[in-house]
This record gives C-alpha cells, structure tokens and sequence, in this order.
C-alpha cells in the first residue's frame, strides 16, 4: 500500500462507504485512534470494517514508523522515519507547527552541496507514504504546515506529491498557503500546480543567478535559466495571492558574492516573491562551507536596502548534523545496499470544469 488509493480501496473491500472511508482517514492522516470523536464508531462504521479495523490501523501505522528523532536547541525535531519495506527518509518538525516531508528516498538532481543526492534515486514516496509522515509527526506535536523540502525533488515524483497535497489540502485540514511545494524547476510543475483543486505555495531552489553555476550546483535540474524559472514562479505567485518562496542555500565563497547580490536585485526586485537564504548545513565530506552569520545578515541588509525582500533563516537542526540526507546516511547498515522498489505514480485526476 503505497498510494492513497490503495488505502481507499483497503476500506472499501472491508465495506466502508465514503462516510465511513473519509472518517476512518481523517483521524488516522491527524494521528488520533479510531475511536476518537463524539461519535461511537459501533453506531456509525459497518461490522464488517469494524472487525478489520485493527488489522487496516496496524498497516497505515506502518506505512512511516519512528526510527529515531534528534531534537534542536532550535525547537525542530529531525526525524529518521521507516516505510514499511525497510528503507528510510527523513521528517523534520519546525517550530510553530510546521513539519519538512520527504517525496523520494534519494533523489535524481544529484545536487553538489546535498547529501540526500550522493547516492541517487532509490525511489518514490508513494502518497500513502507521504501522509503517513504527517500522521507521524502528529502523533507527536500539532502540524498546521507542511512543507514539501526533505529527500527527493518532488517534480519527479508529481502525482504522488500531487495527491498528498489535495488530500492534506482537504481532508488533512491543512490552508491552502501552508502546503508549499519546493522545485529546483521543472515545466510539469508549473502546467500542474494551477490546475488542481489545492495550490499550495511555491518554492523555488534557484541557490544562483547565473546559469553556468546553476548548472554546476545543481547538474541534473532542467536546463531553465533563472530568469525564466523567476517569471514562471512570478506567474504562478500572482494567480494564487501566495508570494513566490525563492531558497538560497547560501555557501561560502560561491554564491555570496557581489555579483550574485547583483544578480538577486535584478531578477526579483518588483516580484511578489520573497528571498529565504539559509545558511550551508555542512555535510561531511564535501567542501562546502556556511558563511559567517555576519557575513550573511549583512548579505540580507544589502538586499533589504536594494528592495528585495529577504528573510535570513537558520537551517533547521545544525547543531544535530541534521542536513537531508544524513540522518539516513547514519543509520544505514554498513555495507548494506538499498533495494530499488518503483512505485506507478498514481493517476492525477484532472481538475473539475
């Protein structure tokens, strides 16, 4: 059961009907037992699911299990969570009730600067899987935001992140804004995400303005120039009233130069966007290095004065060694090689006329 419509399907061959089925998903995708409600579940679910309840509850909990959590002095949580075939991804609960899931285990961008692209793509996050890292995460604290920004590009996996966010969007209980899809860039998205019932929020990892760097940084992203990427998001941002979110990885010596400050100011000053830069969450073994703090609040001053927005963020969970990627990275048995399961991506239904 990879998708939400295995799930579905599960409920309805032990005779749930839609009532029962959106019942019995909307206290599990909130992480509350069955039982839970004003409503005796002996007066409002069939004898038949109630007799295969426990069997089904087992099996959604299993989807994403808690292997081990690494809390910040920050207020995050970095999570390493198992699916149900053994292999692992990571979560990461925010402060002020966010929580960072994960679409892929691996992923095919093979970003330099990012552990979680060091040992490719694995494979999907089925949209099951996906949900079942929220009811995860609930089950510890409250979730009001989820932000699509752990392992994988969720582009490559479009139809499953897809129905995830229609889902979240809805029976999840969780605004529209505060679902947000990051994407190093890619066309499908940009024809998908306005289409849907729910549009989240977009953010864009663009991390340069120039597009040989671009594509030395991040070599397996569409070749789309910044510029190009900027008016697509631009685009999308004004048709849903929610900014476009631009991520700036900032990395010392690379992409925190004059030039690149130059850069910025051209391509987003007048946009309804704003400009998160996050300092570098080193990872061992590669030579990339976090500026100063000083060094990139005065980055972001010099922005603010030239008229872009910026927010200076601390990336979540660096005083664990929290970056994407490593919690896996550490927990891997030695020598062990990770089995390719594939998942079919589940069909996205196309938006009502």
């Amino acid at each position: 059961m990879h998708s939400l419509d295995d799930l579905r399907h599960r409920l309805r061959a032990a005779g749930a009907g839609p009532a029962h089925e959106r019942r019995v998903l909307r206290l599990w995708s909130h992480g509350r037992p069955q039982d839970d409600g004003p409503r005796a579940i002996e007066t409002f679910l069939p004898q038949s699911l109630r007799d295969e309840l426990p069997a089904i509850t087992a099996d959604f909990d299993a989807l994403a299990t808690l292997v081990s959590q690494h809390p910040g002095e920050d207020g995050s949580v970095r999570l390493l969570v198992r699916l149900a075939d053994g292999q692992t991804c990571e979560s990461v609960l925010l402060p002020r009730g966010g929580l960072c899931v994960s679409s892929q285990v691996g992923c095919a961008v093979g970003c330099r600067f990012c552990m979680t692209g060091r040992e490719g793509l694995l494979r999907q996050i089925g949209s099951a899987e996906i949900v079942a890292q929220v009811a995860l995460a609930r089950r510890l604290r409250a979730v009001r935001k989820v932000v699509f920004m752990g392992m994988g590009e969720p582009a490559h996996n479009l139809a499953h992140v897809m129905d995830a966010i229609d889902f979240l969007g809805t029976v999840g209980n969780i605004g529209h804004k505060s679902l947000v899809f990051s994407t190093v860039g890619d066309e499908r998205v940009f024809e998908r995400l306005p289409r849907g019932p729910v549009k989240p929020a977009l953010a864009l990892s663009l991390h340069t303005t120039r597009d040989d760097l671009r594509a030395e940084l991040l070599p397996r992203a569409p070749r789309i120039t910044p510029a190009d990427l900027v008016e697509a998001g631009d685009r999308y941002a004004r048709e849903t009233g929610y900014p476009l979110q631009v991520q700036w990885t900032l990395l010392d010596g690379v992409n925190d130069t004059a030039e690149e400050v130059d850069g910025i100011v051209r391509l987003l000053k007048g946009r309804f966007a704003v400009l998160n830069m996050i300092p570098y969450n080193t990872v061992e073994g590669l030579p990339y290095r976090r500026p100063a703090w000083e060094r990139a609040a005065e980055l972001a001053r010099q922005l603010h004065r030239r008229g872009v927005l910026t927010k200076l963020r601390r990336s979540a969970g660096q005083d664990v060694d929290g970056g994407c990627g490593q919690l896996r990275a550490r927990g891997k048995v030695e020598g062990a090689v990770p089995r390719y399961v594939p998942i079919v991506p589940a069909a996205v239904p196309a938006p009502p006329a």
